[in-house]
């Protein structure tokens, strides 16, 4: 078995499972801050459709304060100021970003490969960044109570990689967090998403949101086609199935009647991907020598596109807590219990918005009939107040996070 350690030996080694928003962008904080750090992704390379495109304004912010976000935005992508929806045959302004304080006022969508190789490339300017491909995490080591690294699979073989600090960030699926011990609670999830392509026109709409009878349709311009996400409820995948490909072609053009002359392009079954939602969250997030982040943290709802940015606050959160101690070390139980501290109220808040924003566009997940918003929503959507609070929870969040950490020059890197 090959042996390698996140760095030179030194104290202040750091290891990160999962190259995805939220492990990519500790690794380049870390770094950054003269922090040596190894980050380990399972795959080739970032190139996976279905993926959160949505960059909300307060990702941006953290671009800004890294002194990168001229060049991100000169990356391919589009900005979205104001985003409406159609809920049972009404328009309902679902966020309007110019009445954000943020240098940004708008959501950039831009493919999760093109941010994710972004910040690769940012984080390689920094000796102390290091990213494997290839590098699945199968298992922990632990050594006196302490997770001390883990054991990975490789082209090459297994690999053992040992650091001061784990850090979990894995995704919902994570195997740091299965080996971990760490007991997670259930929050629930009403719905399923089907994922799919349909060809994008000259003279179609903007982003739309369209929601009626249980169901909701979410389009994201790829540029040249259209990435949907069809929401429906859960466990009823194979229901859905057995209705026939042409009724769920008649589901698509009833929320959104534009695509009616394209819905063939939906051949069967096989051009759709099923994503299982499922929303959770650890009750702990650290065991001496590990911490888990993003959704390896707490798996997120689909609604509002919020995932990928609560992973990032999270992200830059620990960077700030951690660094001193990760310098200095070693890392206590104490300095990672203050991550979750941080983060856990803004998790859980945005959980439960999240459940009250999927009632207010889904409606009753069982309602065969047409939605209809309530009429108290319909009352205050003529004011700008719901429009605010939504623009501020998805485009700000609970608790923005700012970058606290110093940019090292490279001959104080520990190495």
């Amino acid at each position: 078995m090959n042996s390698m350690k996140a760095a030179s030996g030194s104290r202040g080694t750091c290891c990160i499972a999962g190259g995805g928003p939220a492990g990519m962008m500790l690794g380049y904080l870390l770094a950054r801050a003269g922090v040596e750090v190894l980050v380990l992704e399972k795959h080739a390379d970032f190139l996976r459709d279905f993926r959160g495109d949505t960059i909300h304004p307060s990702t941006l912010e953290v671009m800004h304060e890294l002194g990168v976000l001229e060049e991100f935005l000169k990356r391919p992508h589009q900005e979205i100021p104001r985003a409406r929806a159609r809920i049972g045959g009404v328009e309902v302004d679902l966020g309007d970003m110019s009445f954000l304080k943020t240098r940004c006022r708008f959501v950039a969508l831009m493919p999760q490969w093109d941010f994710l190789n972004f910040v690769a490339e940012q984080a390689s300017r920094y000796p102390p960044f290091h990213l494997r491909m290839e590098t699945e995490v199968v298992g922990l080591i632990e050594e006196r109570g302490r997770i001390v690294g883990v054991r990975a699979n490789s082209p090459a073989g297994p690999v053992e990689v040992r650091a001061e600090l784990l850090v979990g960030a894995d995704g919902r699926n994570s195997a740091v967090r299965a080996c971990s011990g760490l007991r997670v609670d259930e929050v629930g999830a009403p719905i399923d998403v089907l994922w799919m392509r349909l060809s994008k026109r000259p003279g179609d709409p903007d982003q739309m949101l369209s929601a009626d009878r249980g169901r909701a349709l979410a389009l994201l311009d790829r540029g040249t086609y259209w990435q949907c996400s069809f929401s429906f409820p859960k466990g009823s995948a194979e229901e859905l199935q057995a209705t026939g490909i042409e009724e769920f072609r008649a589901n698509i053009v009833h929320l959104a009647p534009f695509l009616h002359d394209r819905v063939t392009e939906l051949r069967d079954w096989s051009e759709l991907k099923l994503l299982t939602v499922r929303v959770d969250r650890l009750r702990k997030w650290y065991r001496s020598g590990l911490l888990c982040i993003g959704d390896a943290a707490h798996a997120m709802s689909p609604v509002g596109g919020i995932g990928i940015n609560l992973a990032i606050q999270d992200a830059v959160a620990a960077a700030n807590i951690l660094v001193g101690p990760l310098r200095a070390g070693p890392v206590s139980a104490r300095d990672l219990a203050k991550v979750q501290r941080r983060r856990e109220f803004p998790t859980r808040l945005t959980q439960r918005i999240q459940a009250v924003m999927r009632r207010q566009i889904g409606g009753n997940l069982d309602s065969t009939g047409p939605r209809r918003v309530p009429w108290v929503m319909r009352l205050l959507e003529r004011t700008t107040i719901p429009s605010r609070m939504r623009t501020r929870f998805m485009g700000i969040g609970v608790r923005p996070e700012h970058v606290r950490t110093p940019e090292m020059s490279n001959d104080s890197c520990i190495g």
